[in-house]
């Protein structure tokens, strides 16, 4: 899951990101996370699908949170929009955009952790997994545990990132438009699909996943793969 936090309190934004690096390692989760300070910054990154949550503080300068959630919301209607407001009142307004949530500042962690659960919870449908037929019967896979899928002599392997491997008699094709349509995934070489977020070394030829499996990089595809996995790491460690 990818979240924005854009709140021109530098203070308070410092308090939220704490929050949910904590959360991130509590609840042992893929998540990536990028914080703004202004609106028309988060604008300027919101495209279609880029974040999964935005937390959105009301009342700043220039544009204020209102504005920016109409803007995003006609950029992307399937982003999750929760207020950040030192009062109750602009609850109201806040379902024109369709808000998720609304927390009241200054943020406190044991409301931030219920939001982000029941964002959570959310989050976990079908669309989250693949259900494949094995060997040894029906598996289902989630995407977040799910480190590469590698294609070999016409049997797909599914690597999870605890080790497990699951075989499966199909074609890479068969499920490469499902996993590609999310960010996280990305095509290495034609016989590898990748989760970003089990890349631990990007090289100009080959990458490394943290389950230790080294991966070609087609030459083909190398700048496709690079261009992806730095706007990936652009949202995961927050950078500014």
């Amino acid at each position: 899951m990818r979240i924005a936090i854009c709140d021109d309190d530098s203070l308070e934004l410092g308090r939220i990101t704490s929050f949910i690096e904590a959360y991130r390692h509590e609840r042992s989760l893929s998540l990536a996370y990028k914080s703004f300070q202004s609106a028309t910054e988060l604008i300027s990154h919101a495209e279609k699908g880029a974040f999964s949550l935005i937390l959105l503080d009301i009342m700043m300068p220039g544009i204020n949170g209102m504005e920016a959630a109409k803007e995003i919301r006609a950029i992307d209607v399937g982003v999750k929009i929760v207020f950040l407001t030192s009062s109750p009142e602009f609850a109201v307004e806040s379902y024109t955009v369709k808000a998720y949530d609304y927390i009241l500042k200054p943020v406190h962690k044991d409301k931030l952790f219920s939001v982000l659960d029941a964002v959570i919870a959310d989050e976990q449908m079908p669309l989250d997994g693949l259900t494949v037929k094995t060997q040894k019967g029906m598996v289902r896979i989630l995407f977040s545990k799910l480190a590469f899928v590698e294609i070999i002599n016409k049997k797909l392997y599914f690597h999870m990132a605890d080790g497990n491997v699951h075989e499966v008699n199909s074609s890479l094709a068969a499920f490469e438009e499902k996993l590609l349509a999310r960010s996280e995934f990305v095509k290495a070489h034609r016989s590898y699909i990748v989760n970003m977020f089990h890349i631990s070394m990007l090289g100009t030829k080959e990458l490394v996943t943290d389950t230790g499996k080294t991966i070609p990089i087609s030459r083909t595809l190398y700048g496709n793969v690079k261009e992806a996995y730095m706007k990936h790491l652009f949202l995961e460690k927050g950078v500014e």
